[in-house]
C-alpha cells in the first residue's frame, strides 16, 4: 500500500547525496541548465520587487523559495502538454517560453503580458485561488479525446488544496481517467494561514484519495528528488491516462506579496532556519561539489542573469499603454451602440 506520509529526498540540505538517487543526479549538463535558470528566476524576483516598491508594477507575489521545483516542472514537461499556472510559477513559465518582459507585463497590469508568443496553449497566470484546476482537467480531457500522447499540469498553492474547486478538479479528473498532475507547492503558508491550521490531513498528499489516484510527496528544494517525481509521474499520466498529484514541500521565503508582512505571523528564527533549506544553494553547492562550477562561474552566472533581466525591465518599461478604451473590445462580439459611443468619446478625451 502506498505510504502518503513519506517524504522522498535524494540531497538532503547539507548536500549529501543518497545512495539511491537516480541517474539525474549524474546529468550534470541538465542540473547546470536548472541551476542557471533558478538564478535567473530569483534575480527577476528581486528586480519585480523592486519595479513594485518603485511604482513602476503593481502587487507582486514572490516565489522565492520555490524556485526548484518550478523550474523543474517547467523542464520536463513537454511543449505540446498544456500548463495551468497558479501566480507563484514564474519559473515553470520560464521554461516554458515565457519571456521576463511578459512576466513584468502582466504584474505591471497589462493583461497583454498573458498572451504569451512562445506558448499558445498554455493557460494564463490564475489570480483566483484553485480556479486553474478545473482548467487544466478540461484541457486533459481534450488531450485525451483528440488521442494526444500529452498532458496538463496544474500547479497549486497548499490555501487552493481547501478549496471546492480543488477537490471538483480531482473528482472529475479520477472519474474521467484524465491525463493530469496537480502539482502542490506547499510553502506551509495560505497567505496567513498556517497549513497545520487549515487542514486536518497529516499530509495533502493523501487527498489524492478521494479522487481515486495516487498522492505523492517530494522535497520541493530537493532538485534531485524533484526531478525524478514530476518526471515520474507525468510520464504515469500520459501512459495510464490517469491523474497524479504531487506534493513538492517548500517554504516562502518571502511575503505573501508586496502587499504583506509575514513578520507579523512567523518569527525570524523560523524564516532563518527555512534558508538553510533552500534549494537554489542546495543546487549551487552539489554542482561546486562536483567540481561542474567554481566561485567564479556562480559569479558569472549571476552576472548574466542581471543583464537578462535588465533587458527585460528595458523592454517592459517601453512598451505603450494600452488606450483607456480597448476595455470595450474584449467584453462583446459586437459592441452596442450605447457603448461604442462611449468607446468614441473617450478616444477623443
Amino acid at each position: 500500500m502506498q505510504d502518503y506520509n513519506e517524504m522522498l529526498q535524494f540531497l538532503d540540505k547539507d548536500g549529501k547525496l543518497s545512495d539511491d538517487a537516480p541517474d539525474i543526479a549524474h546529468q550534470f549538463d541538465t542540473l547546470l541548465k536548472l541551476y542557471k535558470a533558478m538564478v535567473t528566476i530569483r534575480t527577476f524576483d528581486h528586480k519585480a520587487i523592486a519595479l513594485q516598491r518603485t511604482g513602476k508594477m503593481g502587487t507582486y507575489p514572490s516565489i522565492l523559495g520555490s524556485e526548484t521545483v518550478s523550474v523543474i516542472a517547467g523542464a520536463v514537461l513537454d511543449k505540446n502538454d498544456v500548463f495551468a499556472p497558479y501566480y507563484r510559477d514564474q519559473g515553470t513559465q520560464y521554461l516554458r517560453g515565457v519571456t521576463l518582459t511578459e512576466m513584468f507585463q502582466f504584474w505591471g497590469g497589462d493583461e497583454r503580458g498573458n498572451n504569451f508568443h512562445n506558448c499558445k496553449y498554455d493557460f494564463p497566470c490564475s489570480v483566483p485561488i484553485a480556479s486553474q484546476a478545473l482548467h487544466a482537467v478540461g484541457a486533459a480531457f481534450a488531450l485525451k479525446h483528440h488521442g494526444k500522447n500529452n498532458c496538463a499540469l496544474v500547479s497549486l498553492g497548499d490555501g487552493a488544496t481547501s478549496q471546492g474547486d480543488f477537490y471538483e478538479a480531482m473528482n472529475a479528473a479520477g472519474a474521467l481517467k484524465l491525463p493530469v498532475v496537480f502539482l502542490i507547492c506547499n510553502n506551509k503558508f495560505a497567505i496567513s494561514t498556517p497549513i497545520e491550521k487549515q487542514t486536518f490531513c497529516k499530509t495533502l498528499a493523501q487527498k489524492s484519495i478521494a479522487g481515486g489516484f495516487d498522492g505523492l510527496i517530494v522535497d520541493g528544494n530537493d532538485p534531485i528528488a524533484s526531478y525524478y517525481v514530476v518526471k515520474q509521474a507525468i510520464e504515469k499520466a500520459k501512459k495510464e491516462s490517469i491523474p497524479v498529484l504531487i506534493e513538492a514541500i517548500t517554504y516562502r521565503l518571502s511575503d505573501h506579496t508586496t502587499a504583506d508582512d509575514a513578520l507579523r505571523y512567523r518569527t525570524q528564527e523560523e524564516l532563518d532556519n527555512a534558508w538553510l533549506k533552500d534549494g537554489v544553494n542546495r543546487l549551487k553547492n552539489y554542482l561546486i561539489k562536483n567540481s561542474i562550477i567554481n566561485q567564479h562561474d556562480v559569479e558569472n552566472i549571476l552576472s548574466d542573469a542581471k543583464t537578462e533581466v535588465k533587458e527585460a525591465v528595458e523592454k517592459y518599461l517601453q512598451i505603450q499603454l494600452q488606450d483607456v478604451e480597448d476595455l470595450f473590445d474584449y467584453h462583446y462580439a459586437n459592441i452596442p451602440t450605447i457603448l461604442a459611443e462611449q468607446k468614441m468619446e473617450l478616444k477623443n478625451v
